[in-house]
């Protein structure tokens, strides 16, 4: 698809505001922390439904539910005083391969996240603090999370992008915490990171689009491609481009003729 420049950033900032609006809730995972009004409560449901977001998106919201659910809807509450007795009740969760060794040791790596380390967004901020770097934001997570005896099996349920993963999961859930969003969409919850520095989640829809606009050449959906694609959103708004993962995604996933 040809555009001009111009051409180009009226139609992203149009699709931009068709599904950047509280009607996008109901069937995004986003739906899951917008149950919530704690602080707490919508960084770790936030965190829980970006884990399993890969799938059908009904399946998603259906298990994220289920996973808070299990937390008797107040996860901030269970994650900081859950027992070995309470970590019992999630041995036979599962969606996909996300299992329940795996479900288990996510939740004794939060409580300790939060009991010894400030909490997810004093782990995430400090990773990025040390050259403004979302990379760094993550992978310093992905350190701190794995700081327990676990499986190995369980580490590929955190994406790594020091190994190249495109990580769409953690920079969708970053964009849902950091990005400020009037709309009531994203929950700007967390202020020490700049929005401009966020980099688009980039799966199969959003990256089907951004080939055919000409915002994309490369061929793998990884890290690389990441960088490429939020560089070149940055051109249309350079403080807020991650608002064009709405036009992305939301025309990818909605719009089959497009």
């Amino acid at each position: 698809m040809k555009s001009t420049h111009q051409q180009l950033f009226e139609l992203l900032e149009e699709k931009s505001r068709l599904y950047n609006n509280p009607t996008f809730i109901s069937s995004d995972p986003i739906s899951i922390p917008h149950q919530f009004s704690e602080k707490e409560d919508i960084e770790i449901a936030g965190f829980l439904a970006a884990t399993l977001a890969w799938g059908q998106r009904v399946t998603i919201i259906n298990k994220s539910r289920e996973l808070v659910q299990r937390m008797d809807n107040s996860p901030s509450d269970f994650i900081c005083h859950a027992s070995a007795k309470d970590l019992s009740l999630f041995s036979n969760f599962v969606h996909r391969t996300f299992q329940g060794e795996d479900c288990m040791y996510f939740i004794l790596a939060l409580q300790k996240i939060y009991a010894l380390h400030g909490g997810l967004e004093t782990v995430f901020t400090n990773g990025y603090l040390q050259n403004r770097s979302i990379k760094e934001s993550i992978g310093n997570f992905k350190d701190v999370f794995f700081g327990l005896e676990h499986l190995p099996r369980t580490r590929k349920h955190v994406p790594d992008p020091m190994n190249g993963s495109a990580a769409k999961r953690l920079n969708m859930y970053l964009r849902w915490m950091v990005r400020s969003d009037r709309n009531g969409v994203d929950f700007g919850i967390w202020k020490a990171i700049s929005s401009s520095d966020l980099l688009c989640p980039l799966d199969l829809h959003s990256g089907k689009i951004a080939r055919k606009l000409g915002l994309l050449e490369r061929k793998h959906d990884d890290w690389q491609a990441v960088e490429e694609l939020t560089a070149n959103l940055r051109i249309f708004d350079p403080l807020d481009p991650i608002k064009y993962d709405f036009a992305l995604f939301g025309t990818g996933v909605n719009e089959k003729t497009f």
